[in-house]
């Protein structure tokens, strides 16, 4: 019988086939090194379209700290062509694991838990929370924890893979209260038609929102969330793949002098950053911020 001898032949074919397939896409996805960046002349970094984070303007011009800081830092290290990617914020940790991407510059926070994924560079901002509600807040809405413990059954959205979604889930808000949406443009479309009450996010993206609509507003009377004794403030940072050590370290040389001797808190205070949000931009490294707490 012959066919023994073409199924052994189909399945070392296929298996060829799949070897060459694994080994093809892990060359794809390894993590382009610094020279080879300097090299091909341009570097992809990724934004999430959220001010003041990093986002495209009218024009197609990448605007925020981010991309404001990151675009000094490259220049300095020889890289003057910068191919912007925006997408949505849960696309960049993902996007950076398969080599879309050789660097994120959405001031995401530095948490353990994206750390065991990605490299982060040391903070470039901190900042805190922050609510968007209705003008005037007719459902007078303070705090997180309102979702959580008022009787009335006011809803948030959040924007989907966020610290903050992190964070409601923690606290224990009841499903039917949480609204998960992609973007910023869903979340006050959300507000104005009456699907939620709030969105939550950080205090930086939430007044930049309400620029969005004249029928929302940043709550000046927020009461910042306490977990475990301690009030919620994260680091942003730049991101890389877990193989571009050597790009990673770069850019940290770059951002500590950019710090210390260039415009960097001038870039920061251009897009509402306060002092506040500045010096505690210098509390933790990003080895600190990655540690696991015990």
């Amino acid at each position: 019988m012959i066919y023994p001898t073409i199924l052994r032949r189909a399945f070392s074919i296929g298996f060829i086939s799949l070897l060459l397939y694994i080994f093809t896409f892990a060359a794809l996805a390894q993590a382009a090194t610094l020279q080879e960046i300097r090299d091909r002349g341009v570097i992809r970094i990724a934004i999430a379209g959220e001010e003041p984070y990093g986002y495209l303007n009218k024009e197609g011009k990448a605007l925020g700290v981010g991309p404001e800081v990151a675009t000094r830092i490259l220049k300095s290290l020889g890289i003057e062509r910068i191919e912007w990617v925006q997408t949505d914020f849960k696309n960049l940790i993902p996007g950076l694991e398969v080599g879309r991407f050789d660097m994120a510059a959405a001031e995401m926070a530095i948490m353990p838990h994206r750390c065991r994924r990605v490299l982060f560079s040391n903070p470039n901002t901190s900042y805190g929370e922050g609510l968007l509600v209705l003008a005037a807040n007719p459902n007078r809405i303070i705090a997180y924890e309102d979702f959580i413990e008022r009787p009335d059954n006011i809803k948030v959205a959040v924007q989907e893979g966020t610290t903050t979604q992190a964070m409601f889930k923690a606290m224990g808000i009841a499903p039917d209260r949480l609204l998960i949406v992609q973007s910023l443009k869903e979340a006050v479309d959300a507000i104005t038609r009456g699907r939620v009450d709030a969105f939550a996010g950080t205090g930086m993206t939430v007044a930049k929102m309400e620029d969005m609509s004249p029928a929302v507003e940043a709550e000046f009377n927020f009461v910042d969330p306490i977990i475990d004794g301690e009030e919620v403030r994260y680091w942003g940072g730049f991101a890389f793949p877990h193989d571009a050590r050597e790009l990673r370290d770069a850019v940290n040389g770059e951002l500590r002098e950019l710090k210390n001797y260039g415009d960097w808190k001038q870039v920061l205070s251009r897009y509402g950053f306060l002092m506040k949000d500045i010096i505690y931009s210098y509390r933790f490294n990003s080895e600190q911020l990655c540690q696991e707490k015990g």
